[in-house]
């Protein structure tokens, strides 16, 4: 052990830097060394760093993050701006320069110049660096006089007050792990419109705003030349073509923001309260994640899944370009005939692709559509939508020349037939076609394309170098073989059980540590119900959550890992998509996609009335198409149970996502109207009168409980405080009147007329929707239709799936 603590001493000496103090200033003709991690500049207050940052094998790049504790040695830091992103310099020898002239300079392993800000001309006075609190770095002469600064020249982000004008731009990275420039950009563009672009290997499209929507449609304007847009410390961000929005947490407080174009293409606002806290998300441009453009390539899908997110698929016929980047997108499995009578088609339900047509066909049957295809030789398939016009019902044509920009959601009311050789047998394919998810795995090499001058060293010094390092190295390895060997095998018993529990349930496992960790010990609370609590926090890969912390504690393991399996078959728009969970101990939790505007109970109790008709109309859509889903649609019936304001939580865009469906009541479709349950559940006010007079349970009593929460958006008028009219849910009222419901229903429905002429037309006094929301509050009062007593009456009220087909009818 003598000559290994010797040989370690002699390394040690001999490779271990000298270490410096952080500056303040970088003078005229002083440097900042990559070799050395303490050569850096701090803001004032320390809030920002500015140093050389790894970003690859013996890769680094100049750049200003955030400093944190939890930043350290070019982990977990939060970037905001690079010199030299897509041209990194040698671990080796690489320096950033304040020249004598007044140049800042960038040098490569001493040999190449990468990057300057050519200011040797601009001043002959003395010049400095510094970086400020804001995290603008600039360089000055001693006059003050700003020569140069990085807010002219962002990468993908954005600070508070730092402007975007006509000259400048922010640039996605290229993925997660690789900071080069990636394939989205924020600009404005000749129009003076703020856009974001896809910039891929072969084409570039715009995709935010909405490309189907005049500039006027998305509240854009051209008449202006100003070109300027900014985020405030307040989280207000403003832009000349009249663009404005406000972060979830706007106001004078003592918040961190950014704004950063991220790898999968989404425009963000981060926000965090304190230094070394979690960053969340406060805005984001685009809800719908596969309305992004160039996310999955050509020739592919995109779909989102409760087990891995945004996902890619090849469509059937073609196979994945490059098995490890998404972005070259699929190619055909076969050749291309010239004979039309050689093809068939293969037909995919709830499947667009945008762009890319060679002319609409309006009013087409499939065949003829079919015909159109097949007499054009690029013709790759076709577009088959349903759309209505004053009342005229047609079906619109749309031949396809390229298939980019695809997606796969439930929601969409139209099918794609893709044209295949008939030589090319589908089902001698496999069934399932290549699938991955778009958060690419971390790389950190990057080749750089240069060869340098090798230095001339003692050779004698080397040789006792490697001497000394090689036999203190050899004792090291022998005792450090024998600990892995002992590691592994308990490690082994530990990861075979892992993998058959995620091979069960389909999503992440986490570990209670990860998700207190996340929760900041679950510090944040944002909801609570019968069953459980719920917390904000935020993954390690950024992603905003919600922690479900259930009460239930004494559930067996077997039995929440087979109820949580059940959730992940649920997969609707509609219902709330869940990432993860937890089963450690005494402990159960489940983890699901964070909501940016929370409940619909905390919307209609808020002063700021952000709901008008409309929105109002399309959540009670959205709330019934969730449900629908459930009964009808999914595998295992799912009776909810608790339908109310609060289990409808509401995204960027107000749409509702169901949510605490998942353990409510799973049960077979063989045991329809033979289910039985242990105790009454549900909140008062929003219960089915069949939970306190025993009648059967079905589906019918969530339908009761969408009635009431319709009737309690459309009146104001909390179902716990009474409703007028319809909330019978009492049960000492109950109890007190068997028998007499068949009578009060039919009283009932002769009342409604004057019901809403009291309570409900007083709010629709000016308003356009009078006539949609009339069938909105019709379609309720259905739905709270009481069951008999005497005989079961399963038809007295509507099914979610009945009430989805007269909402749509009423609003085309």
């Amino acid at each position: 052990m003598g000559s290994l603590c010797l040989s370690l001493t002699l390394c040690l000496v001999l490779l271990i830097p000298t270490p410096s103090s952080a500056y303040q200033t970088l003078n005229q003709g002083s440097s900042l060394s990559v070799e050395n991690p303490d050569d850096v500049i701090l803001s004032p207050q320390a809030t920002f760093t500015a140093g050389f940052y790894p970003v690859g094998n013996n890769a680094y790049a100049f750049a200003i993050w955030f400093s944190e504790s939890t930043c350290f040695l070019g982990h977990s830091c939060t970037l905001v701006w690079m010199a030299n992103r897509d041209h990194p310099v040698n671990g080796r020898h690489s320096k950033l320069l304040l020249k004598e002239t007044g140049d800042l300079v960038l040098t490569d392993a001493a040999q190449f110049d990468v990057w300057t800000t050519g200011t040797a001309a601009k001043s002959k006075l003395t010049t400095y660096l510094q970086l400020a609190e804001s995290g603008n770095l600039f360089l000055r002469d001693s006059e003050g006089t700003i020569l140069w600064q990085s807010f002219d020249s962002p990468t993908d982000t954005l600070l508070p007050q730092q402007p975007l004008s006509r000259f400048t731009q922010i640039v996605s990275s290229r993925g997660k792990g690789n900071y080069s420039s990636g394939f989205y950009s924020l600009f404005f563009d000749n129009d003076n419109v703020l856009r974001l672009l896809f910039d891929g290997h072969e084409t570039s499209s715009d995709y935010w705003p909405y490309p189907w929507l005049s500039s006027w449609d998305a509240g854009r304007s051209k008449y202006n030349s100003t070109r300027q847009a900014m985020i405030n410390s307040l989280g207000n961000f403003n832009s000349s073509d009249g663009l404005s929005f406000r972060s979830a947490d706007y106001g004078p407080s003592r918040i961190q923001r950014r704004l950063t174009l991220d790898y999968d293409g989404n425009l963000r606002v981060y926000s965090r309260g304190e230094r070394n806290e979690a960053w969340v998300v406060s805005w984001q441009a685009i809800s719908q994640r596969c309305r992004i453009h160039g996310v999955c390539g050509e020739n592919s899908l995109c779909s989102h899944a409760p087990n891995t997110g945004r996902t890619c698929s090849c469509i059937p016929g073609y196979k994945q370009k490059n098995t490890t980047d998404w972005s070259y997108g699929c190619e055909p499995e076969f050749n291309g005939l010239p004979n039309a009578t050689d093809f068939t088609f293969i037909h995919l339900r709830h499947v667009e692709f945008f762009g890319d047509d060679f002319r609409l066909f309006p009013n087409k049957t499939v065949k003829e559509c079919e015909a159109e295809c097949l007499q054009r030789v690029n013709c790759k398939g076709f577009q088959h939508n349903f759309r209505d016009h004053n009342g005229f019902q047609f079906h619109d044509c749309y031949p396809k020349a390229q298939l980019r920009n695809g997606q796969q959601t439930s929601g969409f009311q139209g099918d794609f037939y893709i044209k295949v050789p008939k030589s090319y047998n589908i089902s001698n394919k496999k069934t399932e076609h290549l699938q991955g998810t778009l958060d690419c795995p971390q790389s950190n090499t990057i080749q750089l394309d240069r060869s340098f001058a090798k230095t001339h060293q003692s050779d004698i010094v080397k040789f006792m170098l490697w001497f000394a390092c090689a036999l203190g190295g050899l004792e090291f390895i022998s005792i450090f073989f024998i600990w892995l060997f002992f590691y592994r095998a308990s490690q082994d018993k530990n990861a075979d059980k892992e993998g058959y529990v995620f091979a069960a349930t389909g999503f992440k496992r986490f570990t209670f540590d990860e998700l207190k960790k996340a929760t900041r010990n679950f510090h944040k609370e944002i909801g609570r119900g019968g069953g459980g609590t719920v917390y904000k926090g935020m993954l390690s890969d950024g992603r905003v959550i919600a922690v479900k912390r259930l009460n239930d504690s004494n559930q067996g393991e077997a039995e929440f890992l087979a109820e949580v399996n059940t959730i992940g078959k649920l997969n609707h728009m509609n219902l709330i998509e869940m990432w993860g969970f937890c089963a450690e101990k005494k402990h159960r939790l489940l983890v699901y996609e964070y909501m940016e505007h929370g409940s619909l109970a905390d919307v209609l109790s808020s002063t700021s009335n952000e709901l008008d008709w409309q929105r109002k109309y399309d959540i009670a859509l959205g709330t019934a198409r969730g449900l629908a889903y459930l009964h009808d649609e999914c595998l295992e019936w799912v009776l909810h149970c608790d339908v109310k304001p609060q289990n409808i939580l509401l995204d960027t865009a107000y749409n509702p996502k169901v949510s605490d469906f998942g353990l409510s009541k799973l049960l077979d479709r063989s045991k329809l109207y033979n289910s039985s349950f242990s105790r009454i559940r549900g909140t008062r006010g929003y219960m089915a009168p069949e939970w306190v007079l025993n009648q059967p349970i079905t589906s019918k009593v969530d339908v009761y409980s969408y009635g009431i929460v319709v009737l309690e958006m459309v009146t104001g008028q909390s179902s716990i405080k009474g409703i007028q009219f319809v909330n019978r849910t009492d049960e000492v009222e109950m109890e007190n009147r068997p028998g007499s419901h068949i009578n009060e229903r039919e009283e009932a429905s002769k009342s409604i007329e004057s019901w809403m002429g009291e309570m409900v037309e007083p709010m629709w006094e000016g308003s356009h929707g009078k006539q949609k929301m009339d069938i909105l509050v019709r379609v309720a009062l259905d739905c709270v239709q009481e069951l008999d007593c005497v005989q079961e009456d399963r038809d007295a009220r509507p099914t979610m799936s009945q009430v989805v087909e007269r909402l749509l009818d009423s609003s085309q």
